[in-house]
């Protein structure tokens, strides 16, 4: 079960999920329903100003 999850994660990696789709490998339906599912997590969100983003840098 938990190499199924890992598989699934790694196919809808955005770094090469878009490729998968473009290959027809995964169906845009799919990858709709997948995001779909995620959690929504904008409350855990912090804006950030210019100056702190300089920090980050």
């Amino acid at each position: 079960m938990k190499l199924r999850l890992a598989l699934e994660e790694k196919l809808m990696d955005v770094r090469i999920r878009d490729r998968l789709v473009a290959e027809g490998k995964i169906p845009k339906e799919e990858l709709k329903k997948y995001t779909d599912s995620l959690p929504d997590d904008t409350k855990n969100a912090v804006p950030l100003d210019q100056e702190d983003n300089h920090k980050i840098q």
